[in-house]
């Protein structure tokens, strides 16, 4: 008997392969690590994780969002908690952005945060990922204050470990925004690399945070650096604990700019593991 997860994946892999703007080679993943041989880096502790290996998602660990907000940037899509748009699948975590009606939305995908249940101030942070492709997607691995201490965004700030978008493929984009830095004043601090096959295989994409500066890595290369300036909180809000976001937009001011191409969907963003670590004292 095919189970719904099952059918859910098989039903997004289906449209994937092959069909890249830039007709990308396809290459066999990396198989995943086992949980209980997770590798060490030098210097640092591993303190939260999850591998995914259970069979369902982890509510000690994430929570959903459930809502047709829009995001804050005019997003079309509604997100559910409902096992057709996220669930377990050998190991990985799949999140599914859909075109179906869906109160009010022509959308629906999910949104799942580590607040409460995993927040950190400093270390590295790394998520292995295979992303969604197509006009109109817009898959993000990112971080937004617990406690949003210096007032609402971007006040408290926010670090993007990874976004893309689908009208721009394999280009990823990594960010930090805070109340003198941010995009809609064209002052944010971003780096971009062009990764091959990032909706075709798993890479691994990476932030370790300091208290001077957070570097940005993919598949352990650092290409871009946000550095505190010194000029205060207005400037540097990453001084306070951060949680976890994992999400699929759909549309919206940055992912829709190009249009949506709806033959792509459904799409998903495939999550091997999210790992936290800490500097070893």
């Amino acid at each position: 008997m095919i189970t719904l997860p099952a059918l859910c994946l098989a039903m997004a892999s289906f449209l994937s392969p092959g069909c890249n703007e830039e007709s990308p080679t396809v290459m066999k993943d990396p198989p995943a690590v086992p949980s209980d041989s997770i590798p060490m880096i030098p210097g640092w502790t591993l303190v939260w994780n999850d591998e995914f290996s259970g069979t369902s998602v982890d509510t000690n660990k994430w929570e959903f969002e459930v809502n047709g907000d829009g995001g804050g940037n005019n997003e079309l899509q509604y997100y559910t908690d409902r096992p057709h748009n996220s669930f377990v699948d050998t190991g990985t975590l799949v999140i599914v952005a859909r075109e179906e009606k869906y109160l009010n939305k022509n959308y629906t995908s999910a949104r799942m945060r580590s607040k409460y249940r995993g927040d950190w101030l400093y270390g590295r942070f790394e998520i292995r990922a295979k992303l969604p492709w197509g006009r109109g997607t817009w898959p993000a691995i990112w971080m937004l204050p617990t406690d949003w201490e210096y007032g609402g965004w971007p006040n408290s700030g926010e670090i993007d470990i990874m976004e893309h978008v689908g009208y721009d493929p394999n280009v990823i984009h990594g960010s930090t925004h805070s109340k003198k830095y941010y995009f809609k004043i064209g002052t944010q601090k971003s780096g971009t690399v062009k990764i091959p096959n990032v909706s075709f295989t798993f890479h691994t994409y990476a932030i370790e945070w300091y208290a001077d500066r957070i570097d940005f890595f993919v598949d352990g290369s650092k290409y871009f650096t946000s550095s505190n300036d010194g000029t205060g909180w207005e400037a540097w809000p990453f001084n306070r604990r951060f949680h976890f976001i994992l999400n699929i937009a759909i549309g919206g001011d940055w992912g829709g700019a190009k249009g949506i191409d709806n033959d792509v969907l459904p799409q998903s963003m495939v999550i091997d593991y999210v790992r936290v670590y800490q500097k070893t004292p």
